[in-house]
């Protein structure tokens, strides 16, 4: 007759300790890929941000240029409508950075961005478009400067 199996203890717990770390292994997975995921989606959400604000900044410079220079040879009316439907999305996208961050600095910033950039086309000389033009790139530039330090603050954080 045969005694059957024996029973070991020590392999229960041998079990026991490699299911544990399986399992935390696996927790610990998941747990860094959502938060690169969120990362992506950040980083996502901030060029949707700058290239719907170039978009605009385009569509009004081209505006511009079909009221004062006619060099482009397009009707303003339609220009115009394609600006208020750009400045729709870029809109859109400020109110997702906005949901985005906690840092009130960074909304407050993509928000300036925005109005620098809505008042591009209010002027009638050459130059002072011009001077606007040069200056809306230095708050785009301020406004990746307040990124980076939300990149920071999120890294400090684990995120």
């Amino acid at each position: 007759m045969s005694a059957g199996p024996v029973y070991q203890p020590w392999r229960s717990g041998l079990t026991l300790a490699f299911q544990r770390r399986t399992a935390e292994n696996s927790h610990k997975f998941t747990r860094s890929e959502s938060l690169r995921q969120e990362q992506l989606d950040a980083y996502c959400v901030y060029g949707v941000y700058d290239g719907a604000l170039l978009n605009y900044r385009r569509c009004l410079v081209h505006l511009w240029f079909c009221l004062h220079e006619q060099l482009p040879h397009e009707d303003p009316d339609q220009v115009r409508l394609r600006a208020y439907d750009l400045r729709s999305a870029a809109q859109e996208a400020l109110f997702r950075v906005q949901m985005l961050t906690d840092d009130d600095t960074l909304g407050r910033a993509a928000e300036e961005v925005l109005d620098a950039v809505a008042n591009l086309h209010k002027t009638d000389s050459r130059s002072e478009l011009d001077d606007r033009r040069e200056r809306t790139p230095g708050r785009d530039q301020r406004l990746g400067q307040h990124r980076e330090a939300a990149r920071q603050w999120r890294r400090c954080r684990g995120l």
